[in-house]
């Protein structure tokens, strides 16, 4: 520990800052309302055009499939726009789209295709959003408040992500199955509404003549990604998380219903004690760096988190004892990994050129997400040869690789405070080069 950490003072509250709060109900609404689309859709294809398993299978593939299709060229759409003004876009194309399901049933012109069509621009604009919201909290906030930002985000997004789905089957219950998704064009609206009243901080990147070529920007991108140790870390621990995270949870939904012989709601429950976890992580999140450093934060946290799952395939028993024990696994799973997640992304933020933000974010993402389809086939076949409970200890094993990976990596040795950004894009992108903000968000940003 040096002089400067333990005098650092405690950066102020974000919550002062109305453009902060502008884009924190924006955010929180969008993640409720695409969560809670996560569940109206298929049920509208279940409920209102009774549609068999194969088809809401394909529903649910097309609407995840623009992740990999196109976040790498989001990225570099997004570094050359506002990202306040993408978010505008997208959530308003989203609420058009959405209202567009109702229209269409009262009209007797609803189908499959059409659903498939809206879920496809539903998906498509998600990325947009969330390639967007994670670069514009660079451009609102200090470098010492990026913890607190990404906290107030990250916390509002685990709580969408357990309201949000239940508030979708509530609204089907309450109405018919398209009407229900007006409540999630409902919050895109509000999104739409608070976000578009942040007022630009940021001059809007600076084009030359002739803008280079998107897949030279999109090959900028990799780069930086690639030739940095820290980003490089945060891409292939991220990597080995979602790889063996796809093949535990195959097993896993499984191996509680089928070894532990839970009911449906039962295995509901359990999974559903993740949620407040996460919450309890955001929270925690932006006080336990200052206090022991990012590197041992992230690094313990991470092997807490993960290493807790390999006590899922010790589980025997009743269901009176099996369903709190794996409530307690779920909810302190929830509070770790959550602690990862909010404090790698503002490393990431923060040793990444603001020009970049978007790319980084795309990068990250594809190469995270683009190994989970591998990852449940992994699962599957390794459940089908070895029998459940091998196969979710050997899953759970391999999820723990992630934390040994990154206490070898450069993210353990951080301190208390975040590396700065020219750091990391020194060779890269260069003080100077066109496209990186001047102003106090510049600066602070090369010092």
């Amino acid at each position: 520990m040096n002089a400067a950490d333990s005098v650092r003072p405690v950066p102020p509250s974000l919550w002062r800052d109305g453009d902060f709060r502008r884009l924190w109900v924006g955010q929180t609404a969008s993640q409720l309302g695409a969560q809670a689309a996560q569940v109206t859709l298929p049920l509208v294809a279940v409920v209102a055009l009774d549609a068999g398993a194969d088809q809401v299978g394909v529903l649910r593939a097309v609407e995840q499939a623009p992740i990999l299709l196109f976040s790498l060229f989001v990225g570099v759409w997004v570094d050359r726009r506002r990202p306040r003004e993408v978010m505008v876009l997208a959530d308003f194309g989203r609420a058009v789209a959405l209202a567009a399901i109702p229209v269409a049933s009262l009209l007797g012109l609803l189908g499959i295709p059409a659903l498939l069509v809206v879920a496809f621009l539903v998906g498509v604009l998600t990325v947009f959003f969330d390639v967007a919201y994670q670069a514009s909290l660079v451009e609102l906030v200090k470098r010492d408040q990026l913890a607190q930002g990404n906290s107030a985000l990250e916390g509002s997004r685990s709580a969408a992500q357990v309201g949000g789905p239940a508030l979708g089957g509530a609204m089907v219950s309450l109405l018919s199955a398209p009407a229900a998704i007006m409540a999630s064009a409902f919050f895109f609206t509000v999104s739409f509404l608070s976000i578009r009243r942040i007022r630009p901080r940021e001059s809007p990147p600076q084009r030359a003549e002739r803008p280079a070529r998107m897949w030279r920007q999109l090959h900028e991108g990799l780069r930086l990604v690639a030739g940095d140790t820290s980003l490089r870390a945060v891409g292939a621990c991220s990597a080995i998380f979602q790889f063996f995270f796809a093949a535990l949870m195959t097993v896993y939904l499984l191996f509680l219903p089928r070894t532990l012989h839970l009911s449906g709601a039962a295995v509901g429950l359990a999974l559903a004690a993740m949620g407040p976890g996460a919450l309890v992580g955001s929270l925690l999140s932006a006080r336990l760096p200052r206090r022991f450093g990012y590197g041992v934060v992230l690094v313990s946290s991470a092997a807490l988190a993960d290493g807790v799952m390999l006590c899922v395939p010790a589980l025997h028993g009743s269901s009176a004892v099996t369903i709190p024990l794996l409530m307690v696994i779920n909810f302190v799973f929830g509070v770790f990994s959550q602690l990862v997640n909010v404090n790698v992304m503002a490393v990431r933020q923060a040793i990444t050129p603001l020009r970049m933000q978007g790319r980084v974010v795309a990068t990250i993402n594809v190469v995270g997400m683009g190994l989970t389809p591998l990852g449940s086939l992994l699962g599957g076949c390794l459940a089908g040869q070895w029998g459940l409970r091998t196969s979710l200890l050997v899953t759970a094993a391999g999820l723990s690789l992630s934390p040994l990976f990154m206490a070898l990596s450069p993210l353990a040795r951080l301190g208390k405070t975040l590396p700065a950004a020219h750091r990391a894009a020194g060779r890269h992108a260069g003080e100077g080069e066109p496209g990186f903000p001047e102003g106090p968000a510049g600066a602070a940003r090369r010092a």
